[in-house]
């Protein structure tokens, strides 16, 4: 399991290849990669030149970290992430976000791409995630702490910060785009869920249900970085309409919404960098 010395080794090759230090970063989803083009002055770099940095396998997922400027803001931006059903520990599926606490991010911007377990959002949409709901099965933080990231025990009252929250909120009325607030239920994958799992799903309180995030948003509480969440409907849960579920209407509806996302992002990267 990667340690201090590995989460250090991969930060201070980061820091080698860019002057700026970025207080705030943004992690990317599924089809959702066209935003590092929007960045100025940028410095791209591959997570395989990164030591000890997971390397994406999904579909959809570029796997480029990239230091830039969004509209005068710095900001450091992740192009894809791993998931626990590529066959990573939940230890290398995190250290990205460790990583990032070592290079001094303060606010983490993190998007998905999310299936719809509420029956009356609609593929296009974007959900702010108020709370979630941990089916993975496991937690990153398993093992042995090491405290100087964080404590042992720490309070999850509020893992999705409020008044980013807020911003997010004010961003996609001004974008005019159609915006929920919400609970994200996460499961490991990497198989769809079945209708009767959707049917749990929206037993416990979940509006949609994806296969990331919740792990990455343990990490960076540990770190005691605050967090914001925004899903990107891209298509109706198991059981919820009479078709099946294919992983390219995911790409295709990330594709056509990345126009809007984009302005959102860059509206609250904007205002929670005045936070940051």
């Amino acid at each position: 399991m990667a340690g201090l010395r590995e989460i250090d080794e991969a930060a201070a090759f980061i820091r080698s290849r860019s002057a700026l230090r970025p207080s705030l970063a943004v992690v990317l989803g599924s089809g959702l990669g066209a935003f590092v083009k929007s960045l100025e002055q940028a410095t791209v770099v591959p997570y395989a030149a990164i030591p000890h940095f997971p390397v994406t396998t999904a579909v959809g997922h570029p796997g480029e970290l990239a230091l830039g400027l969004c509209q005068g803001v710095p900001l450091l931006v992740m192009a894809g992430r791993v998931h626990y059903y590529e066959g990573y520990s939940m230890a290398q599926v995190v250290f990205p976000i460790r990583v990032l606490g070592r290079l001094g991010v303060k606010a983490l911007i993190l998007t998905n791409a999310a299936g719809s377990v509420n029956t009356t959002y609609k593929p296009g949409e974007l959900m702010v995630i108020e709370d979630h709901v941990n089916l993975m099965g496991t937690n990153p933080l398993i093992g042995p702490n090491e405290d100087e990231l964080g404590p042992r025990f720490f309070d999850m009252t509020e893992p999705y910060d409020p008044s980013l929250r807020e911003i997010a909120e004010r961003a996609c009325w001004k974008a005019g785009v159609t915006v929920r607030k919400g609970v994200y239920l996460a499961v490991s994958g990497p198989s769809y869920e079945t209708p009767a799992e959707i049917r749990m799903a929206r037993a416990v309180g979940a509006d949609a249900v994806g296969m990331s995030t919740v792990p990455e948003v343990i990490a960076a509480r540990h770190l005691n970085m605050r967090v914001l969440g925004l899903s990107c409907i891209t298509n109706m849960a198991a059981g919820v309409l009479k078709k099946k579920l294919d992983h390219q209407e995911v790409l295709t509806m990330g594709e056509r919404v990345k126009g809007a996302l984009l302005e959102v992002l860059g509206q609250i990267v904007q205002e929670a960098a005045k936070q940051a």
